[in-house]
């Protein structure tokens, strides 16, 4: 078995002035962690909740609208890229993930495979219920709810209420 070098992503400190926008009004709760600081793009009055990790990456930016509010222990991981819209409630526990390992055949370990990328999209007014999951490739459109304890595999519509593993249409709310 081939080792892989040790490498760190550093300790997630940073301040508010590394990020690459950091809109009037935003509040980071204690133990909150940002990686690749110049690479998230925070709105006006954004919350980011305690122990909640921003995960930007090198290569994609992690975009946060006005208005949203992001629990306790959330990872947003925007490797492939993650856009959220204004005024968006992610519940605590939340994950918003953009990368997978792909498939490689048996002799590859599956650690050891390649890793691809797909973004993330989350539109205006939406809820994403506590301890939800947000896998790659995913568009939540405006207004829609998410249950919580959800895994989310595919697009979802405006304004839909989903829920489930995966995550399935349960109705539709008013606009």
């Amino acid at each position: 078995m081939t080792s892989r070098p040790k490498r760190s992503h550093g300790t997630g400190q940073f301040s508010p002035d590394e990020l690459a926008a950091c809109g009037e009004g935003c509040v980071f709760e204690e133990g909150c962690l940002v990686f690749h600081p110049d690479h998230v793009h925070l709105g006006r009055d954004v919350y980011v909740g305690h122990r909640a990790m921003l995960k930007g990456y090198h290569r994609n930016t992690l975009r946060i609208g006005d208005g949203t509010w992001i629990g306790q222990n959330v990872f947003l991981h925007a490797a492939g890229g993650i856009t959220i819209g204004a005024n968006v409630g992610i519940g605590p526990g939340t994950q918003v993930i953009t990368s997978f390992h792909a498939e490689a055949g048996r002799a590859v370990p599956i650690l050891n495979s390649p890793v691809e990328m797909a973004a993330v999209v989350i539109e205006d007014d939406v809820d994403l219920g506590v301890g939800s999951i947000v896998l790659p490739g995913v568009r939540i459109g405006r207004g829609a709810q998410v249950g919580a304890g959800s895994v989310v595999t595919r697009d979802v519509a405006p304004y839909a209420v989903v829920a489930g593993n995966p995550a399935r249409p349960l109705r539709t709310r008013p606009e």
